[in-house]
């Protein structure tokens, strides 16, 4: 009977076919279209790329100190945040011999940094690709630049090797990359040097194998890492391996050159290694536990056409200094490992909770050290800089890109921080700070989100003094203590 009535009843439908125009079928096929050429930064807006998200970089190549060339091939695993017909990198300067993606070639063209890339066939939102960058050359070193107020960075050859320091935008004059900061990734680098040479990078060493002349060392940053926090500095290191105090994996790599320079750390390992263990510790104890896997340092006597490079930069898990430096800027540095490195910025007009944190944080290491005050440190720098004085011009929250790294920004901020602290109370404060670490650590924050997450911890409208002490210019009156 069932069988019966299911006949019947194809038996009495009407089957309609619904012809398809050309126009229709396209309009069912997914639309690609090409990745923006910039992520939109205000300071930087050729910076980074649209359309994907990068998730992995694995940079191998190989690099001839006497020659200065280097040689390599970048594996960038990404995923689609659009349907991409097409696709750009960063990349100054070096040749680019061959490009494929996902194992098959693609097409590609330059301009100025811009590597763009056609794949052979368009890649759907949300999948999974791997683009793999063949190049060469000798990397250029950015001079001249007022942001950094001229001083060498990116790609800097040294007279035994390399180091690479490319804060805010020179990771590209070594690897093709989606050079922002809003776009962390792991990395892994693979790095092969004259036997007599020794690599040191981010995070752990993974291995180094000899072959004839030639020695590869692998090192491998698992933790989610902003490309311009990148380095793979090539000497003649010394090591030091081991553990902080506090149980903190370390390790600190040392230019010999650096022995006997300064009459006040005769023995720049032990005085790296103390430091860097101490101010680790810390901050850990200060700002939330350290999030990284290592901590350590990377000393170099570093030189740019014969004169001395003044460079300290938070490169992630071990800070990169160009000499021997004095505790302060050690721990300053060491403090980005928190903000900056684990909370990195969403923009570079966010450039203050960088350093205006880590200047705090170098202030606060002062006191503890048995000098000044954060509270005295703070009314010091606002005395310095009367009415009139034109270094009240720069807004903390928007410096602008060429004074981002003013000293408004940093002690400016850090004076800011403390007035805030005074405010609030330091129960509140810290609390603001632990929170504002953990919830934004392995990611990206803006000013925004950090003023109304103060304002919440304090459970106050802070608005007001935001308003006066981030995003306006002038001297405001100081705050009573």
């Amino acid at each position: 009977m069932r069988k019966k009535r299911v006949l019947l009843a194809i038996a009495t439908s009407t089957v309609s076919l619904v012809a398809l125009t050309p126009a229709a079928l396209a309009n069912t096929r997914p639309q690609f279209t090409p990745g923006a050429t910039g992520i939109g930064d205000p300071y930087f807006p050729l910076e980074g790329n649209g359309g994907y998200d990068a998730q992995h970089y694995d940079v191998a190549f190989s690099y001839d100190p006497a020659t200065h060339r280097l040689d390599g091939t970048t594996s960038v695993t990404a995923r689609a945040t659009q349907n991409l017909s097409r696709f750009d990198l960063d990349l100054q300067q070096l040749d680019v011999g061959k490009v494929t993606v996902d194992g098959r070639p693609a097409t590609f063209t330059r301009d100025g940094q811009e590597l763009r890339i056609t794949p052979r066939h368009g890649i759907r939102k949300n999948a999974r690709f791997v683009v793999a960058v063949t190049y060469g050359g000798v990397p250029q070193t950015i001079v001249g630049s007022p942001v950094v107020f001229g001083s060498p960075y990116g790609f800097v050859h040294t007279d035994d090797g390399a180091f690479m320091g490319d804060e805010p935008n020179a990771a590209s004059t070594w690897f093709p990359s989606n050079d922002h900061p809003s776009d962390k990734a792991s990395f892994t680098f693979r790095v092969t040097v004259p036997k007599d040479r020794s690599v040191i990078s981010n995070g752990r060493l993974v291995s180094r194998r000899t072959n004839g002349d030639k020695s590869t060392w692998v090192w491998d940053e698992k933790y989610p890492m902003a490309t311009y926090l990148a380095t793979a500095d090539i000497g003649q290191w010394q090591f030091k391996t081991g553990k902080t105090p506090g149980g903190i994996p370390e390790t600190v790599a040392v230019d010999p050159k650096l022995v006997g320079r300064d009459p006040n750390h005769p023995d720049p390992m032990a005085f790296f290694w103390d430091t860097t263990a101490e101010a680790t510790d810390l901050w850990s104890k200060t700002f939330g536990r350290f999030a990284f896997d290592s901590t350590g340092a990377i000393a170099d006597l570093a030189t740019y056409n014969g004169q001395a490079i003044g460079f300290s930069l938070e490169t992630q898990t071990r800070p990169l200094y160009s000499d021997v430096r004095n505790t302060n800027t050690i721990a300053h540095e060491l403090a980005h490992q928190w903000f900056g490195d684990a909370v990195s910025v969403q923009d570079w007009n966010d450039i203050w909770l960088n350093e205006s944190f880590a200047t705090f944080a170098q202030w606060l290491w002062a006191e503890k050290q048995g000098g000044a005050t954060v509270h005295d440190q703070a009314r010091t720098t606002y005395n310095q800089h009367g009415e009139t004085d034109t270094w009240w011009n720069v807004v903390i929250a928007d410096p602008q890109r060429d004074t981002m790294f003013h000293d408004r920004v940093y002690s400016g901020g850090g004076m800011v921080l403390e007035f805030l602290r005074e405010k609030i109370g330091d129960p509140a404060f810290f609390t603001l700070l632990h929170t504002w670490f953990e919830q934004h650590k392995y990611g990206n924050g803006n000013t925004e989100q950090f003023t109304a997450l103060a304002s919440k911890v304090a459970h106050q409208d802070l608005g007001s003094f935001f308003h006066t002490w981030l995003y306006s210019p002038g001297r405001p009156p100081l705050p009573q203590s």
